[in-house]
């Protein structure tokens, strides 16, 4: 049994909030409620100091920590120095690490001297929609979507190397979704009088929205100056849309995908250009089916429940 995320006093309806069960207090008054405390995300906010009184509350309790690594790189985050600095703290105190790919399992090890078991992302869409057939549409449809708030995304940079490589395809264009607030208005403006470039303003999309996003594109470009996997990307495997991802992260370990190379500079024009003609030459993405997301999200189940017996002892 998961227990549920407990309701945070003051914060506000449907925004998420740093979670109670992170408060060393929450860990001391509830640790006959758990037996074992498995962190993935939520903590982009805590100090150090904050992370090693966490470990050191569920140490008196007595209950041991699982971690999932799932970004070595935070996206949120600018300096990298921040992010670094709590998973100096938690990768050496967790009593077992998980993560998506072989590749930052190789680099916990040579970073912490630690091993981590590899499990993959499971599905990101729901089974009924995995099994809805593609829409159809005219064309060649490339998609980047500008996260304005997001300190990884280049999309700017993305969209302008883009623009001149899809116009020159018959029915070719680039949909870019912004948001419609004052940075999303900023970017949207700098990226209109592009050939080829068609810019959506709006809100912040709803789940289906998104799906029907993605599904309508040929190719997603995730538009990243680094990073380390990706959940957009497991929701174009559903939907069977194709993705060109950048090099600086283990996206193509996490599901299949065209890679393109970022340079310290920016994207490389020349590898986007072959990454789109390779994604027009193959036509529709890989994609998963139900019934092998239904396999695979029981085998994570099952490693998950090997792994906390493993801790429990």
């Amino acid at each position: 049994m998961r227990l549920p995320d407990p309701p945070v006093p003051g914060a506000p309806d449907g925004q998420w909030w740093p979670p109670a069960m992170l408060d060393p207090e929450w860990v001391r008054g509830n640790a006959d409620a758990f037996d074992v405390f498995h962190l993935h995300f939520g903590f982009d906010d805590r100090s150090p100091q904050q992370l090693g009184a966490l470990v050191a509350a569920l140490r008196a309790a007595g209950r041991p920590l699982v971690l999932t690594v799932h970004d070595l790189r935070n996206p949120h985050h600018a300096d990298p120095a921040v992010h670094t600095a709590a998973l100096d703290v938690l990768v050496p105190s967790a009593d077992a690490l998980l993560t998506l790919t072989p590749g930052a399992a190789a680099e916990i090890a040579a970073r912490w001297g630690r091993g981590a078991v590899v499990v993959p992302h499971p599905h990101v869409v729901e089974a009924d929609r995995v099994a809805r057939p593609r829409p159809g549409h005219d064309g060649f449809v490339v998609g980047v979507h500008a996260k304005a708030d997001r300190a990884n995304s280049d999309a700017p940079a993305v969209v302008r190397a883009l623009a001149p490589v899809v116009a020159a395809i018959p029915g070719g264009r680039v949909e870019v979704v912004v948001r419609d607030d004052g940075p999303g208005r900023e970017l949207a403006s700098g990226l209109r009088d592009l050939p080829a470039v068609d810019v959506r303003p709006g809100p912040r999309l709803t789940d289906d929205q998104l799906w029907d996003h993605l599904s309508g594109l040929d190719l997603s470009v995730l538009p990243y100056r680094f990073g380390t996997h990706s959940g957009w990307l497991e929701a174009c495997h559903d939907l069977g849309t194709a993705v060109l991802a950048p090099d600086c992260g283990f996206y193509d370990q996490q599901a299949p995908c065209l890679i393109y190379h970022r340079g310290p500079s920016g994207p490389d024009a020349a590898s986007l250009a072959a990454g789109v003609h390779e994604a027009r030459r193959r036509g529709a993405g890989p994609r998963t089916t139900v019934e092998e997301r239904a396999a695979q999200r029981c085998a994570v189940a099952a490693a998950h429940a090997a792994i906390y017996r493993e801790v429990l002892g």
